[in-house]
């Protein structure tokens, strides 16, 4: 079993650059962990300090329970598929695949069963023959993947493989890679930014910010429970609403147990409230966080929870995201509604379901409930 583990790994280049900072994890074979986090936020150096192309500051790297820090890059049994493909353009698709098995100096008949059974399962059979230049773009990532596949790996590391691709492409291509190291069987780290590849590529997902994980879950409980206030704006698309709110008393003086979204009266005579966890009774002010998906129309005036004057709409297909301005407030809230009406301009009385509003610390950004 080839589980890699980082210990307590970091890289620092400065005292005031250090792109990853004390992180630890574990990837068991079969898993697919996914780098996810915006541009600088250390998941690219991450994957050089595993494959061994930049040297630890301080950690470990560990495979099957063996410390690499002190290996070279080529002898850690580790396959890598780079961003730009790294293919060598005066070789055909069938000698770039072979590369590391010559190097290795595999038998004649080894290589070539190799190659032609990633070929096959690559759908490369027609195009071994052909050099880069004579490929599309997902032909030769397809060739990229095919090089690390023949190697037979304890580990996969893949930065960015799908990024140059365009969107149809890098959708076809992605459902390959899913079921293809779902076969592999070995651990699996991928980088990215896009946080579509990362929820359904992977089995886990650890979301980095300034050099640490944030959170490290499975792809549902990153996006129904993000664990600070980072994460809930980072996944999820249309972005989740985040307001900072102030909690004050009911209108009928009960303990601070509501959070007010405005001062407005509603329609039917009620204040928007929406009743806080009762373990934050005492705190002053609150990130408020709903995703549109999740502020509805409300079915009748009596169930309006707010309303709100729409003053931008954006097509999405089968939903139009809707911003709204709240009404006698300076509140801007985003819904997602449907496209088969005309929202511009409209005053929408909405809804907000309860139990999917998440809360965060004001000064932390740390979840609440």
């Amino acid at each position: 079993m080839a589980k890699l583990q980082l210990q307590n790994l970091q890289k620092k280049y400065r005292a005031d650059v250090i792109p990853v900072k004390d992180i630890s994890l574990e990837i068991d074979d079969g898993e697919f962990l996914t780098l996810l986090g915006p541009s600088g936020c250390g998941k690219s150096t991450l994957l050089r300090l595993i494959a061994g192309l930049e040297p630890a500051t301080k950690g470990q790297v560990i495979i099957g329970g063996k410390n690499v820090n002190k290996t070279a890059p080529g002898d850690r049994n580790m396959a890598m598929v780079f961003q730009s493909y790294a293919l060598y353009p005066h070789m055909t698709a069938a000698e770039n695949i072979a590369t590391a098995l010559k190097l290795r100096k595999m038998p004649e008949t080894e290589i070539k069963r190799r190659v032609e059974q990633a070929a096959v399962k690559l759908e490369l059979g027609n195009l071994l023959d052909r050099k880069p230049g004579q490929m599309s773009g997902g032909q030769r990532q397809r060739v990229a993947l095919a090089r690390a596949l023949v190697r037979d790996p304890e580990v996969f590391l893949l930065d960015e493989p799908l990024s140059n691709l365009d969107a149809l492409l890098r959708e076809q291509v992605r459902a390959q890679m899913k079921q293809l190291f779902k076969e592999q069987n070995k651990p699996v780290v991928y980088v990215t930014h896009d946080q579509t590849e990362a929820m359904t590529l992977s089995t886990k997902v650890a979301v980095l910010n300034k050099g640490m994980i944030q959170q490290l879950d499975p792809p549902s409980r990153i996006y129904s429970h993000p664990a600070n206030e980072f994460v809930a704006s980072f996944v999820g698309s249309p972005q989740m609403n985040l307001l900072d709110l102030p909690c004050k008393n009911d209108s009928a003086g009960n303990n601070r147990d509501r959070i007010i979204l405005s001062s407005c009266v509603a329609l039917m005579g009620r204040r928007y409230c929406f009743k806080l966890p009762t373990n934050l009774e005492n705190i002053e002010n609150v990130v408020f966080g709903i995703r549109p998906e999740d502020v509805c129309l409300a079915n009748s005036e009596s169930e309006a929870t707010i309303v709100g004057q729409a003053y931008l709409v954006e097509q999405l297909g089968k939903d139009n995201l809707v911003s709204l301005k709240i009404k006698d407030s300076d509140i801007i809230i985003r819904a997602l509604l449907p496209s088969d009406r005309d929202w511009q301009d409209k005053t929408i009385p909405l809804t907000i379901l309860p139990n999917k509003i998440h809360w965060f610390d004001i000064e932390t950004g740390d979840r609440l409930n």
